[in-house]
């Protein structure tokens, strides 16, 4: 089958991708702009510094300020999306909240954010480009779970259910939007360069212990799992639904 010069690409399409200031987000907005989208960054947090970085590929650029735990304020970035570009082609939630707690020591107000911060936040997310993928008979959805799911990590059970409720709204939701040409994946990814809790010995610890136990002996970085962002984008990958990639260096082979 030839694919038409505009599928083979991302040309004339728009992404939003959320968290998109820093990390891993800001390497997705960069590969999806290599790949020719429309970029929206938004984020709750300033970011100016992904918006110049995607500028120089020469994508077109809207930075929005959104709290995906708000409703109105993710209401606003799709209405804001639309407005400016007319579309929305992908989706890219790269939200989540990641804390170290052993389960006695577990506070239901951790529990909570946690899980508005991964899976409420997805809800109001997917619920508001939603109805703009189905009109356009197009979408692509793309969310983040974590091999710590199959690992089953100690000290991550609020973090772990949250990511587990993650990989099942992917399938759950991909019979549902299928029929519209949309698909819905998630990525479960290890512990790349910039999600690491942050600067103790305790990261250290974590990060040596899981190397040798990888089957690719590196870290994993932004660009490994840009490249799958970008993969599940494109609409060549149209047959491709409901599915959980692990990229993790094969930590977790399941």
């Amino acid at each position: 089958m030839q694919l038409h010069e505009f599928e083979r690409g991302l040309h004339g399409r728009v992404a939003i991708v959320t968290g998109a200031a820093i990390g891993n987000g800001r390497a997705f907005c960069e590969r999806l702009a290599e790949e020719g989208a429309s970029i929206v960054i938004a984020d709750v947090a300033d970011a100016s510094a992904t918006a110049d970085a995607v500028r120089a590929i020469g994508a077109e650029v809207l930075v929005v300020q959104v709290d995906v735990t708000n409703p109105d304020s993710v209401a606003a970035m799709v209405a804001a999306t639309m407005s400016r570009f007319g579309r929305i082609d992908i989706l890219v939630h790269n939200v989540g909240h990641y804390s170290e707690l052993p389960f006695d020591l577990l506070t239901y107000d951790e529990w909570t954010c946690t899980m508005r911060l991964t899976l409420d936040s997805l809800y109001f997310t997917i619920r508001a480009v939603l109805p703009h993928m189905k009109k356009a008979g197009f979408g692509r959805i793309i969310s983040f779970s974590s091999d710590t799911v199959w690992l089953g990590t100690p000290y991550l059970t609020h973090y772990v259910t949250a990511k587990m409720g993650v990989i099942g709204l992917t399938r759950s939701l991909a019979s549902e939007v299928g029929k519209h040409g949309i698909t819905i994946n998630t990525i479960s990814v290890g512990l790349t360069a910039t999600q690491r809790p942050a600067g103790d010995a305790v990261s250290q610890s974590i990060l040596e212990s899981i190397l040798p136990a990888q089957a690719v002996h590196r870290a994993d970085e932004p660009e490994d799992i840009a490249n799958v962002v970008a993969f599940l984008a494109l609409p060549a990958s149209g047959i491709i639904t409901g599915q959980t990639i692990n990229v993790d260096g094969g930590v977790a082979r399941h």
